[in-house]
């Protein structure tokens, strides 16, 4: 039955609140970063008095002592950080998913506990034994160091995840390709690799967007600002006494631009991924 015209006139009135309530913050952010001045504003209005692009072309033209484009330098970071921390945490996570949905094998279930034990903590408690190992190992100050922690740090949760696309994938499929003859790792890149597609993408998504948006372990693992990510060039606008605004909204802006990117490229799989690994876990 169709609900009351009333209600349903209520319903769209609560809906658009609450949309305009979510994007009032990025509206705000959009007036700061194409306002000149880099004072904040408390003003409920999101036009600039004055729309200017000077915090994006100074972001965007920052050098450091040596003349080297720093911006650009550190977008380049950030992308190769969180690209190669994706495929490498998923590549690991899918298969390791498989296996715990697939085989039986002794530590099983003792496996899976600990994947979800090491989610309980954030990564900052890691902070200081991931300092000292990289630091045995050569790698602080170095991107690799930081790909390897975002890879590992990112395989539970993905295991987790990709476990339950797995799962709900029929046995009886499998069990067809093995009387033809397939072996194991043939079986899982022909049929249950492809059919758990649409998990594998909203799972490179989330990790990226975890790497990507990460501050607090590559502030502390990285030493060089030409080897910074776009999250710790963000946080230097932010001083101890004083705060350039304008510079920071235009940085979040610019910072935002390949996630929205990579959100339209995997739109297909989102909704798919989402729902399909719902139904067993």
């Amino acid at each position: 039955m169709r609900p009351p015209l009333w209600r349903r006139l209520l319903t769209h009135f609560a809906l658009i609140c609450a949309c305009l309530l979510t994007a009032f913050p990025v509206l705000w952010v959009l007036q700061m970063a194409f306002t000149p001045s880099q004072d904040f504003t408390g003003a409920l209005s999101w036009q600039p008095e004055t729309w200017s692009l000077a915090n994006f072309e100074a972001l965007l033209t920052m050098q450091d002592a040596a003349g080297h484009w720093l911006f650009w330098r550190q977008l380049g970071n950030s992308l190769v950080v969180a690209l190669i921390s994706a495929v490498l945490g998923v590549a690991f996570a899918t298969t390791a998913a498989y296996a715990f949905s697939r085989f039986d094998f002794p530590g099983k279930r003792e496996g899976l506990r600990m994947f979800l034990v090491s989610q309980m903590f954030p990564g900052v408690v890691m902070a200081v034994p991931l300092y000292l190992i990289l630091d045995n190992l050569g790698l602080v100050g170095n991107a690799f160091g930081l790909v390897l922690v975002y890879a590992t740090s990112s395989v539970p949760f993905s295991a987790w995840m990709l476990k339950g696309y797995f799962d709900r994938i029929p046995p009886e499929l499998e069990e067809v390709a093995r009387l033809e003859g397939a072996g194991p790792w043939l079986v899982f890149r022909k049929i249950a690799f492809p059919i758990a597609l649409p998990g594998v993408a909203v799972t490179f998504l989330f990790s990226f967007m975890t790497a990507w948006n990460e501050y607090i372990l590559a502030a502390t693992f990285l030493n060089d600002e030409l080897q910074y990510t776009l999250p710790v060039t963000l946080q230097r606008f932010v001083g101890a006494y004083s705060t350039q605004w304008g510079m920071f909204a235009a940085g979040s802006l610019l910072v935002s631009i390949p996630v929205v990117a990579l959100f339209f490229l995997l739109q297909r799989n989102l909704v798919q991924g989402l729902t399909a690994g719902s139904t067993k876990g």
